[in-house]
C-alpha cells in the first residue's frame, strides 16, 4: 500500500533544457517589461538602477516586479509548450 502512495505522489516526468526554453523565457520577460512600462503608475519612484536607460528608465522596484511577472509567465509558457510537445 505504501508503494502505491509513493507512485501517486511522485514527481512527473520533466523535459530537457534547450536553447528554445531560454528563448521562450527571454521573450516572456521582454513582454513583461512592456506590460510593466505601460501599466506601472510611477515607474521612476524608488531606487534608481545603474544604466536605467536600458530598462526604460524604470526604478529598481519596477524592474524586479517586471522580472517576477516575466518569470511567472515564462515558466507557465514553458511548461505548457513542453506538455504539448513543442519544446
Amino acid at each position: 500500500m505504501l508503494s502505491t502512495l509513493f507512485a501517486v505522489t511522485s514527481a512527473p516526468a520533466t523535459f530537457e533544457w534547450s536553447p528554445k526554453c531560454a528563448i521562450v523565457m527571454i521573450a516572456c520577460n521582454v513582454f513583461a517589461y512592456a506590460i510593466a512600462r505601460a501599466n506601472v503608475a510611477k515607474p521612476n519612484e524608488g531606487f534608481e538602477i545603474p544604466n536605467s536607460k536600458f530598462f526604460g528608465g524604470m526604478s529598481h522596484a519596477s524592474v524586479v516586479g517586471a522580472n517576477c511577472l516575466g518569470h511567472i509567465m515564462g515558466i507557465g509558457t514553458i511548461l505548457g509548450l513542453a506538455s504539448r510537445g513543442v519544446l
